[in-house]
């Protein structure tokens, strides 16, 4: 569990330096135009920003934290997507439930948000994603 955290609070910070140079420097908060598709600038960082984090994300999780799984990576890899896509989802949802219908505030809402999503997040990748 200690790993996990180590290596979880590593790649968030990671994920925010990311998301910052993307969106000030590299897109210098200007919307991204695809020909007939617009990004605004915050989502296309996030959409940048995010595969590199999901593939740092993975790679701690596979050689520091969850080292003994004898699954075969590609399975790994797939596994630890549904489990990140479920996090996104519960995110997404806890937000809308504790922002939008019962009107707390959106910060504690994140935070709480986080710490329930984090421990579901850990027994999904120890239990389903590598199978230890």
């Amino acid at each position: 569990m200690f790993r996990y955290g180590i290596t979880g609070v590593a790649n968030v910070l990671f994920d925010w330096v990311l998301y910052f140079a993307f969106y000030n420097f590299i897109l210098s908060r200007e919307d991204l135009h695809l020909g007939i598709l617009t990004f605004s600038a915050p989502i296309a960082a996030l959409a940048c920003s995010f595969p590199i984090s999901f593939l740092s994300g993975f790679l701690l999780q596979k050689y520091v934290t969850f080292s003994a799984s004898s699954l075969r990576g590609r399975v790994q890899l797939i596994r630890y997507l549904m489990v990140v896509l479920l996090n996104l989802g519960l995110n997404y949802g806890g937000l809308k439930l504790f922002v939008e219908v019962w009107h707390f505030y959106p910060t504690p809402s994140k935070m709480i948000i986080t710490v329930i999503a984090t421990l579901i997040s850990y027994i999904g990748q120890k239990k389903f994603t590598f199978q230890i």
